[in-house]
Parts: C-alpha cells; sequence; structure tokens
C-alpha cells in the first residue's frame, strides 16, 4: 500500500486534449496596436500600428492573451497581474518555484484574405492597409488646439483570422477553463483592444468558426466541431 501510494503521489499530470478554436475577429471601430516608430520620417506618422515585414498589420497573441486576462482579473477584484488564483491556473504564474504553466495559447491572428484585397483596392485609405487619424490637445484655458499628432489605425470592418488552444490535462477540470475563456471572450468585446480604447478605438467582435479537438484517446487525430 505505501509503495501504490507513492508511485500515485510521484506521478506528473498528463496532457489528454488539445481543443484549437479557430476564430474571425471584426475590427469594429479604428484599431491601434502600437509598433516601432524607430524610423519615423519628417511628416510621417507618430504612432505606428505593428506589422509584418511586408507592411501587413495584424494582432499578436500576445496582446490578446494579456487583454482578455487583465479584464478576467478586473473580474477577480484583484489588485495586480498573477493576484487570481483561478485565473493562473488557466493563463499561468511566473511565481517562483510555485509558478505555473498557462494552459492557453493565443496565436497571432493575420488579416483575412478578403480584407487585403479590400485594403489594397480602396480609393480611401492614405497608406497601403491602414488609416491616419490626426488627434490633438485642446488648451482649457484659450480653447486651442495644441500638440497635433497622427495616429495609425486598422480601419473598421476589417477582419482577422486567428486560433486559440486550451491544453486540458487529467488533472483539469475541462468546463470551468472554457467557460473561462468564453467569458474573457465576452468581457473583451465590451471593452476595447489595443491603445486608446477611451476615445473610442479597438472595438471589435469575435467569432467562434471551428473548434478541432485532438486527444490522446484518439492518437491525437483532430475531431472537429463546427
Amino acid at each position: 500500500m505505501l509503495i501504490i501510494k507513492c508511485m500515485e503521489e510521484n506521478k506528473m499530470a498528463s496532457l489528454v486534449k488539445k481543443i484549437k478554436i479557430e476564430y474571425t475577429l471584426e475590427v469594429l471601430t479604428g484599431l491601434h496596436i502600437g509598433g516601432s516608430s524607430d524610423n519615423v520620417e519628417i511628416g510621417g506618422i507618430d504612432n505606428p500600428v505593428i506589422k509584418l515585414s511586408d507592411g501587413k498589420p495584424y494582432i499578436p497573441g500576445s496582446s490578446l492573451k494579456g487583454k482578455i486576462r487583465c479584464l478576467l482579473e478586473q473580474e477577480a477584484g484583484v489588485r495586480k497581474v498573477g493576484d487570481s488564483e483561478e485565473v493562473n491556473k488557466l493563463f499561468g504564474s511566473s511565481a517562483g518555484d510555485k509558478g505555473t504553466p498557462s494552459k492557453v495559447i493565443f496565436r497571432d491572428a493575420y488579416l483575412t484574405e478578403d480584407s487585403i484585397n479590400k485594403l489594397e483596392t480602396s480609393d480611401y485609405l492614405p497608406m497601403p492597409y491602414t488609416e491616419n487619424k490626426y488627434e490633438n490637445v485642446i488648451d482649457r484655458v484659450t480653447g486651442k488646439a495644441a500638440h497635433p499628432r497622427q495616429m495609425e489605425r486598422v480601419p473598421a470592418r476589417v477582419e482577422f483570422k486567428g486560433e486559440i488552444i486550451l491544453n486540458i490535462w487529467d488533472t483539469d477540470k475541462e468546463q470551468e477553463f472554457t467557460d473561462m475563456l468564453n467569458k474573457g471572450i465576452n468581457l473583451l468585446e465590451n471593452d476595447y483592444l489595443g491603445g486608446s480604447g477611451t476615445r473610442g478605438y479597438g472595438q471589435v467582435k469575435i467569432k467562434r468558426e471551428k473548434t478541432v479537438v485532438l486527444s490522446a484517446e484518439n492518437d491525437w487525430e483532430p475531431k472537429t466541431n463546427e
């Protein structure tokens, strides 16, 4: 009995399932996720968006994951990142030896082919794939505009394709994790992604297109739930 008990205590948890959620993210209002401005030229954009090497904007998985985690922690009422044990179970924690790995993976999201075609043929964009918006600070005393700047944005009605992968271990309660992830997405849709959200930027809509389940039981062969 003692030997069996020791073996059970030393047994590590096993990965039993991967749930891959393929989604389309629609930009409802201009989206600004900042990129590097190291090479800005005179007269150029002050605040560029992040782009691939070919100039197409994309949404980093880290931006989605960080925002959804932040919203879930706000809902849990914690003061700082990592203070919610329940959120840590899904998103991971780096608290020294007691840290836990993240069980959810957010891939980078890329423009759909339809959006690429629309942006490349648009007559209304001053730059390939993006728009620029002029902003000013209003002096409260004189009423005059000051400190003008240009903000680069992904225009409204553009769509991105991405995927989220949820890893399930044999010690996990799958429904709790899927419910938390869905709640985080719902919170994001009623908040904003990227910068300047309180000024109207970054409203998004996420449509779950397809769920693919891979499991140890099926030798990691995909099973699709449309």
